[in-house]
Order: structure tokens, then C-alpha cells, then sequence
């Protein structure tokens, strides 16, 4: 579990996060929804650790990130798992290096503990037979799961994915949708999306939050978005022709 504790977020005076509290939860796929320029990338690189909050707190499973000494805060990221948009995969080095790389860098593991981790990772995303494939020789959206399996060879306790989904297609973001689904409630990690795609929310939305000019304006889930009363929510989810004829559907 993450808690977030009235949090804020300045860049030279101008705040972009004002006063987020809310609690990600433990095996369950948590989304962070918004418009381009709501705050959402700079929540979840809070939430990362990659900036600092100007006031408030971020807690993993009770721990204040802000409490803890440089020791403690490597100790923490070693348990913390990134997606990033592109994928962020080492074109040099094979699929099995790319997942092997955490691995190489964070443990002294064995070479063979190292190769049955990284092995067991490609498996579990379907990746059997690419091993030995660059990632030049794969599709998009073999990469993203390559990525996935690189974000899980640590067995992370928390995982953060940033637009997961980005410059695949529908079928393909369904695959890489419910695969981040299955790890998550298997693994029992707590996982952060960072998305605007709503068929993402739609589909594996089990806690969302809706960030709105730096501020949480909604909470819920996928259920309970259909039915929502939030005018500046509405008008990002029903944007599309698609939502507006389900919620029409829906009534």
C-alpha cells in the first residue's frame, strides 16, 4: 500500500499538486486518470521518488519516505518496479540481457540464480522463444512485455507504470492491459498506472483516481464511473462517441 498525505507539488512558486491525499492499494490495479497538464506525471514521479514534495507525505506500507536515510531509501527502491512509456529497453543487449540487467546490477545472485529469474520472468509474459531476440526484431508490443518482465525480475513490492499502453494498438494494449492485471493480483504488488486511455479504465480500473488542474476531484472504480456526477470527470471520460453510447446504454 502507498498513502499520499495532503501532498503538494511546486515549480518555482507555480503549485501543480494541491493537496492530494489518497491511498493506492496492495494487488489491486490502481489508475491515475487526467488531462495532459493535470499533475498526474508529476504525481507519479513523486510517488517514484524521482521529485521531491514541497509539503505533505508519501508512505509505503507505513513507511514516511521522507523519514528514511539514503540507506533506506536504496533499500526501498529495490522493491519498486517501473513500465516506462517507451519501454526504455537496451537495444545492445538481447531480450534475456535486458531482463537479467536489475538482476546483474542490484543482486550478487549467481549467474545461474540470475538466468533462472530472468528465464522465469520471459516465461511468465509469454515471451518463451525471444531470448535471444533484440529488441530492433521485435514488435511493440513484445517490447512492452519485455519491459514487464525487466519491471518484475526484482519481485518488486510496488510497481509503477507510466502510459503503458502508449503507441500500441487496441488489441495489443487489451493484451498488455490484462497482463499487468494478472501480475499485479499475483504478485500481490501495489500498482500505480499513470493512463488516459479509458479503455484501460474501463477495463482493469480497480481504484482510480481523477486528477483535475492538481487537485483529486473523483475517486472510485470502474463501476462506479458510469454513474458519475462530476462535470469536469464527465467531460474527460465522455469525450468520445464510444463512452457517450455507453453511458446511454447504461441509463
Amino acid at each position: 500500500m502507498i498513502e499520499t498525505i495532503d501532498v503538494h507539488k511546486s515549480f518555482d512558486g507555480k503549485e501543480v499538486l494541491k493537496g492530494i491525499s489518497t491511498v493506492f492499494e496492495k494487488g489491486k490495479t490502481n489508475l491515475i486518470i487526467g488531462q495532459s497538464g493535470s499533475g498526474k506525471t508529476v504525481l507519479l514521479k513523486s510517488l517514484v521518488g524521482l521529485l521531491d514534495v514541497t509539503s505533505g507525505d508519501i508512505k509505503y506500507d507505513g513507511r514516511s519516505f521522507k523519514g528514511l536515510d539514503t540507506a533506506q531509501k536504496k533499500l526501498l527502491r529495490q522493491d519498486i518496479g517501473m513500465l516506462f512509456q517507451g519501454s526504455a529497453l537496451f537495444d545492445s543487449l538481447t531480450v534475456e540481457e535486458n531482463v537479467r540487467f536489475p538482476l546483474d546490477m542490484f543482486t550478487n545472485w549467481s549467474f545461474e540464480q540470475r538466468q533462472e529469474r530472468a528465464n522465469f520472468c520471459i516465461e511468465r509474459v509469454k515471451l518463451e522463444n525471444a531470448n535471444a531476440k533484440f529488441p530492433s526484431e521485435i514488435s511493440g508490443g513484445m517490447q512492452k512485455r519485455v519491459a514487464i518482465a525487466r519491471a518484475i525480475a526484482l519481485n518488486p513490492k510496488y510497481l509503477f507504470c507510466d502510459e503503458p499502453n502508449s503507441g500500441l494498438d487496441p488489441r495489443t494494449s487489451i493484451v498488455i492491459d490484462e497482463l499487468i492485471h494478472e501480475i499485479t493480483h499475483e504478485f500481490q504488488m501495489t500498482t500505480i498506472i499513470n493512463t488516459h486511455d479509458m479503455n484501460s479504465v474501463m477495463g482493469i480500473g480497480e481504484n482510480i483516481i481523477f486528477i483535475y488542474e492538481g487537485s483529486k476531484l473523483w475517486e472510485g472504480t470502474k463501476d462506479d464511473i458510469m454513474h458519475v456526477q462530476n462535470k469536469e470527470l464527465e467531460d474527460f471520460i465522455f469525450a468520445s462517441k464510444l463512452f457517450k453510447e455507453i453511458r446511454a446504454n447504461n441509463k
